[in-house]
């Protein structure tokens, strides 16, 4: 039985838990958001709300992010002169000890849960596994229940799931990223006479013509290693649009690295190693980036930050989901991740300063403010990136294309070998580690076996 609703989330960049304030128990008394008043707090009628105290938030590190806060705050206090809002910043690999060293201790109301969102939450089958920090904050009772709070119908679905344990909403996502597809150069497929590829075998074909006009199929960063498995991850999703139920079917026996379907997955893994250009051995994740946008490169498989370097290219591009199955219907997903969450500490003593902080904040625009101030992808449908990226993307959020990555479910089990990370096949592949596809498949299926 799984304790978690559903897709969830993740990572990294920044993540920010909404936890609140500070006062006297009479203080909070008097902190009360009524009928009476809008989502920022104000009444209704136009004067100053009667929210009173101190909301204390913590966010992580992040230029972009904190400015934008810094502005929100104020215009927060503005609408609620009683409310003073007290930002704290901390680095990125200070936010878990932080969170649970001042939510013990009942000393913060906005914060961060962990860098990576609820990823890697351990289910009943995983024997032996370590819950994440988010989740033994929520098993304390140290985090608030926002079930039923007005604000989450902002937000879409998956975004909720996402923020979701056993049965309760612990905290508002609000900003994602997406690993699983790939800029397309638009204007260099015009001139070949290529239509932008909608199923994997359409993908080969396009480089074979594209290569055969002396021009370049796809570039990523191979030196780094890392991108190149990430630039599968859209195969990966397209042969396995359960990617959860992937995570338990390795746990239980029911899937295989190594059965039909997965030798299908390093086949293909194999083939898109084979279609990256030599250039991309020296090449890191930024500068294969930045490589691409010179125009002679039909495709990079990068992930979806790679747009703030792509988005002055001087050609026409866009971001497409990787099509990893011979289906056409099975590539219409983009696979990613959560990165930013806000959540509320259970023990706050003003819930309802905290409540309107996070109503304020999920304004529809206030948010797509924060969303093009940050450059996250919207978790709110009506949220509009205004670039490149979200006008190629927004049509997929809005269908509801959108599903949580593998990685943010996968949990290996203890003892598991340095290969048992399948998902990672084609950079094993590219770098020469196996030279066989079913060779790695089976490497990985005994390594992951090795551990349970």
């Amino acid at each position: 039985m799984r304790s978690r609703k559903s897709r969830i989330v993740p990572l990294l960049v920044i993540a920010g838990l909404a936890v609140a304030a500070c006062g006297s128990d009479d203080d909070a008394a008097d902190d009360t958001a009524t009928d009476d008043t809008t989502a920022d707090g104000t009444a209704a009628d136009g004067a100053a709300s009667d929210l009173e105290g101190t909301l204390r938030v913590l966010i992580h590190q992040n230029p972009a992010g904190v400015e934008f806060f810094e502005s929100f705050n104020d215009e927060f206090e503005a609408a609620n002169p009683g409310v003073s809002v007290d930002l704290s910043i901390v680095e990125a690999d200070a936010l878990s000890t932080t969170n649970q060293t001042r939510l013990t201790a009942k000393d913060i109301d906005v914060t961060t849960i962990s860098l990576s969102g609820f990823d890697k939450p351990v289910q009943e089958y995983m024997a032996g596994a370590d819950a994440p920090p988010w989740q033994q904050l929520i098993d304390a009772g140290l985090i608030k229940d926002l079930t039923g709070e007005a604000f989450l119908d902002n937000y879409d679905e998956a975004a909720v799931e996402s923020s979701s344990y056993n049965d309760g909403v612990y905290a508002v996502a609000l900003g994602r990223t997406t690993y699983s597809g790939m800029f397309v150069n638009d204007d260099l497929l015009a001139e070949v006479g290529v239509e932008t590829p909608t199923t994997f075998d359409e993908l080969v074909a396009a480089c074979a013509t594209v290569e055969e006009a002396g021009k370049k199929c796809m570039i990523t960063g191979g030196q780094d290693g890392w991108p190149v498995h990430v630039g599968t991850y859209g195969i990966l999703g397209a042969l396995y649009p359960d990617q959860e139920g992937l995570v338990e079917g390795l746990w239980t026996g029911t899937a295989k690295w190594n059965d039909e379907q997965g030798l299908d997955l390093f086949e293909r893994y194999a083939t898109f190693a084979s279609l990256l250009d030599a250039e991309s051995a020296g090449l890191t994740g930024d500068s294969a980036a930045s490589r691409w946008t010179v125009g002679d490169v039909a495709f990079g498989p990068m992930g979806g930050w790679n747009a703030g370097t792509i988005e002055d290219a001087e050609f026409a591009w866009s971001y497409v989901p990787f099509p990893g199955s011979d289906d056409a219907a099975a590539n219409q997903t983009l696979y990613g991740k959560v990165d930013m969450s806000l959540a509320v500490a259970e023990d706050t003593p003003v819930p309802e300063l905290a409540s309107a902080y996070l109503a304020a904040f999920s304004e529809p625009d206030s948010y797509e403010a924060f969303a093009n101030a940050t450059g996250y992808i919207p978790t709110q449908p009506t949220a509009v990136l205004d670039n490149t990226l979200g006008e190629s993307i927004t049509p997929i959020l809005q269908a509801g294309d959108f599903s949580i990555g593998l990685e943010q479910w996968m949990v290996l089990p203890k003892g598991a070998g340095q290969w048992a990370n399948g998902w990672e096949g084609a950079r094993w592949l590219y770098l020469g580690d196996f030279n066989d596809p079913v060779e790695a498949a089976n490497q990985a299926q005994a390594d992951f076996e090795s551990g349970l």
